[in-house]
């Protein structure tokens, strides 16, 4: 780590602990996924958030994240599509509410699992929580004089991505367990689900109307 110029790694990895615990968008999605389709869909959402921080640190390497967060423009636009998308997901999840509550969790076909993945890469590349971290910390722990910068930020985002997919693994994994068990219960299994589509739409107002 020292050769590349990264320094307080294990400060490092106590903040990404502390970001990936902090319920958001990501969390919504992946538990949102676990109670409606199961364990698989979860751990899909999960690779799909962590295939968005590798988006992330690659932008962040390069120094275009950093071009992103100092427009207003561009960060307002990213912030309103997050909100929106999040809104729709959730608007999406309740309207499916009264056909999916009598019927056991759908066995995912290729094509399910291919839109699991993307929409929750989408919905982390969107997150504005997500491009600030990247954009404030990263550079908090590489040296201004390290000769090999874009090594360093590539490396603590395969970092933070491996400690995420870790994570939010096993988070599906909870989240799909605690379902499943409910599932032969269609009433509780349509409140879980409900309960998850208005999340979705109140974490996607407050994000559209966070401030810059």
């Amino acid at each position: 780590m020292i050769s590349f110029g990264i320094t307080d790694f294990g400060l490092f990895l106590m903040a990404v602990l502390l970001l990936n615990a902090t319920p958001g968008p990501d969390t919504a999605y992946i538990v949102g996924r676990s109670v409606a389709q199961g364990r698989r869909a979860g751990l899909l959402s999960a690779l799909g958030i962590t295939a968005g921080c590798c988006i992330h640190a690659t932008l962040s390497a390069f120094g275009l994240t950093a071009l992103l967060a100092t427009s207003a423009t561009a960060f307002m636009a990213v912030k309103l599509a997050g909100g929106a998308y999040l809104v729709y997901l959730g608007i999406r999840m309740l309207l499916s509410k009264k056909a999916a509550a009598s019927e056991q969790q759908p066995q995912l076909d290729l094509r399910s699992h291919k839109t699991i993945f993307v929409q929750a890469l989408i919905t982390n590349v969107l997150n504005p929580k997500v491009i600030l971290f990247f954009l404030s910390f990263f550079p908090q722990f590489v040296r201004h004089d390290s000769p090999h910068k874009i090594a360093a930020f590539l490396l603590l985002g395969a970092v933070f991505s491996v400690v995420t997919l870790c994570w939010n693994s096993g988070t599906a994994m909870l989240a799909g367990t605690l379902t499943r068990h409910a599932s032969n219960n269609p009433q509780i299994k349509h409140w879980l689900e409900r309960t998850v589509g208005a999340a979705f739409i109140a974490l996607g107002i407050k994000l559209a109307l966070t401030k810059n």
